[in-house]
């Protein structure tokens, strides 16, 4: 019996769903289908009436209509001062509904770093927060101790947009009932485990320090460009965009939008620098060692990376 899904939309702007539609071969729709997933409801792809909408999530609430899997994309909105009202159900707080289907469901989803961190509007007087984290501070919304039906925790599945392979994945996995090994802030580790950087078709300019001050060229953009690869953890360079590139191989600095603190404080593309040195440095990095090696390795970069050109 295949497992029931509904997707339910919070505080976003509904970029995990669009990117979700960009599946290919086969198409979400034959992949749900393929996995054994049935769509109950979908924000932007059910065609129901309100009427049929409001009787599922009455028989959804009242336990008549088992709920497996509860998607949530977008953050959960809590003001204002508590209120939930800035973003409502039927003159409703949706926050209210979040939290009964949740403790309805087997499985809980965050789906995009606003579901999972807040995003966007954690520091605002909207009050958003994830499910199971605000930032980095476990708790969020429905607190740090909350497990769903199966006994597990919200899993987190970030980036801005979440890559629809790893949705899909998810899903498939939760249907096999295969249980993936989770990161401190709950993602899988199967996607959430490496750095942006590794995979990056930009390594080798970055181990020998041969950077960009701006763009359009080969060599690496994290020490001027504000490049986060290094510093953050997710897919990236191992799932491409439909199938093809990245961020990093388009010539843009990762933003890192799966960080918990995504969007953080200060602008995108310059590197906040102590002294010449990047304030963050990549993990498992100290300063100290960094000054040495990365003034000994810009020494004894070859000059085919110097000239910005490709091994043959």
């Amino acid at each position: 019996m295949p497992l029931s899904l509904f997707w339910l939309q919070g505080g976003g702007c509904s970029g995990d769903s669009m990117a979700l539609l960009n599946l290919e071969g086969p198409n979400l729709f034959a992949q749900l289908e393929y996995i054994g997933i049935e769509l109950l409801w979908h924000p932007s792809l059910s065609h129901g009436t309100p009427r049929q909408y409001d009787e599922l999530l009455a028989a959804l609430l009242a336990g008549e209509r088992p709920l497996d899997i509860l998607c949530l994309e977008g953050a959960v909105i809590r003001g204002p001062g508590g209120t939930g009202m800035y973003d409502t159900h039927r003159r409703r707080p949706k926050k209210d509904l979040i939290a009964a289907l949740a403790h309805r469901a087997r499985y809980v989803v965050a789906v995009g770093t606003c579901a999972s961190f807040g995003g966007v509007g954690g520091d605002g007087d909207v009050e958003a927060t994830g499910l199971q984290y605000r930032k980095r501070q476990k708790g969020g919304f429905l607190g740090a101790d909350f497990t769903s039906g199966a006994g597990l925790p919200v899993i987190n599945l970030p980036g801005c947009p979440c890559h629809p392979e790893i949705v899909v994945r998810m899903l498939a996995s939760l249907e096999g009932h295969w249980a993936l090994p989770l990161n401190e802030f709950n993602s899988p580790l199967q996607w959430y485990g490496m750095l942006v950087h590794q995979g990056c078709i930009r390594n080798e300019y970055h181990e020998y320090r041969v950077e960009e001050t701006d763009f359009g060229r080969r060599g690496c953009l994290f020490f001027h460009l504000g490049c986060q690869g290094p510093l953050t953890h997710g897919p990236c360079n191992k799932l491409r965009w439909n199938n093809r590139n990245s961020k990093t191989s388009a010539g843009v600095p990762c933003l890192g939008c799966t960080d918990p603190e995504f969007p953080k404080q200060h602008p995108f593309f310059k590197t906040r620098n102590i002294a010449g040195i990047p304030y963050d440095l990549p993990e498992g990095v100290d300063r100290a060692h960094y000054l040495a090696y990365k003034g000994m390795a810009a020494a004894a970069a070859p000059e085919r990376l110097l000239a910005r050109k490709t091994r043959v």
